[in-house]
């Protein structure tokens, strides 16, 4: 069929011991690489497959195009998919979650080494995949970010759990601001494993390919990490300077107090020296004030639970977002009418009601479709 892209791509490439280094493109250049549920649908297929071969040594996952390892979730068939069904199921959206989440959950689990080449746009759905490697690269183009405050979501896609785990009161902060950071910042969020720089992609997975894997998981992933010691050394003096680890102690007396509500108005009222941390702030004040008392609310219902759990909770809090209209108002004004005027249910975080809050984590079935993670 003549114009027809594969939205991802596939590829068995056999080693120098036999099995073979299992390679996925993401391959939409010109969404950057954003998630539809065709893509999520076949990827789990295939790293189902992959997991149970002996002859698959391990994996890697990169984007096409020299922009983007994935920019997101395709946001504009949500969109359709909450337009068309107001007040849900939305089937098409809620297929979609719980089929990524799936696909996050494997491969945070996967036990063979899963390498994730997160060069230039890391973000939303892409930040899942990404989070989930074992060996996850940055380069020196990374930009990695949370930014669904501003289409009235959250950061779901195991954020949930992995902005629990950054240093301090980081994870609260990115996830309210959406605040964008890069190679070095991933480095000290413990979000990275390497820096790459990125024209080193084509040799780190020729190195994979010569690699002699062992019949171990543990060795293996040791390979994995001395073969690419090789690169971070010859790239380490590309690290570009991070914004995350210098304005740390600020970030702290910004989410020092035991409320949402004080945090969040704390941060909005900002006067800071930093630029960075002013477009963090101004991304939050202009951003969904419902989104912002329900990523406050849903980081501290989550603290210490398992991945599953979290995992769990996230499909359970996005179908509730999906089926009310501030998602689908969120994304018209920024991607489908291009205004940038959203029109929010809600003047200011205040005015956000306790029991609509709780409507978001009351559960919409009898069944959690990842009950059975």
């Amino acid at each position: 069929m003549t114009g027809h892209i594969e939205e991802v791509l596939f590829e068995e490439r056999r080693s120098a011991s036999g099995p073979s280094v299992g390679v996925i493109t993401l391959n939409v250049e010109k969404t950057l690489n954003s998630l539809t549920l065709n893509m999520v649908q076949l990827m789990l297929v295939k790293l189902r497959e992959w997991r149970e071969r002996s002859d698959i040594a391990c994996v890697f996952i990169h984007g096409s195009g020299q922009k983007a390892l994935c920019a997101g979730g395709d946001v504009q068939a949500l969109y359709r998919s909450s337009v068309e069904q107001p007040g849900g199921p939305c089937e098409y959206a809620e297929a979609f979650f719980e089929q990524e989440y799936r696909v996050d959950y494997l491969l945070h689990q996967f036990d063979k080494p899963v390498i994730v080449w997160g060069h230039g746009i890391v973000m939303g759905g892409g930040m899942g995949v990404f989070a989930a490697g074992s060996y996850r690269v940055v380069t020196e183009k990374t930009r990695l970010a949370m930014p669904e405050v501003t289409i009235g979501l959250y950061p779901d896609v195991g954020g949930s759990y992995f902005l629990n785990r950054m240093p301090g009161h980081t994870g609260l902060f990115l996830a309210l601001t959406g605040a964008s950071f890069n190679a070095a910042d991933a480095l000290y969020l413990g979000l990275a494993e390497g820096f790459v720089e990125h024209e080193y992609a084509g040799e780190v997975l020729n190195a994979l390919t010569e690699t002699v894997w062992s019949t171990g998981v543990a060795e293996n992933q040791e390979r994995v990490f001395d073969l690419m010691a090789t690169f971070t050394a010859r790239s380490k003096t590309a690290l570009p300077a991070g914004n995350v680890e210098a304005a740390a102690s600020e970030i702290a007396e910004l989410c020092s107090a035991d409320d949402d509500l004080t945090v969040i108005n704390t941060i909005i009222a900002a006067q800071s020296d930093n630029p960075w941390i002013q477009k963090a702030a101004a991304t939050l004040a202009s951003g969904s004030p419902l989104s912002a008392r329900l990523i406050a609310e849903q980081i501290r219902r989550c603290r210490g639970i398992s991945l599953k759990a979290a995992f769990q909770a996230e499909v359970l809090l996005s179908t509730a977002i999906i089926r009310r209209p501030e998602f689908a108002e969120g994304v018209r004004a920024l991607l489908i009418d291009k205004d940038k005027n959203p029109a929010w249910q809600h003047a200011s975080p205040a005015d956000v009601p306790q029991d609509l809050i709780d409507q978001h984590f009351t559960a919409p079935w009898a069944v959690n479709p990842l009950g059975d993670l």
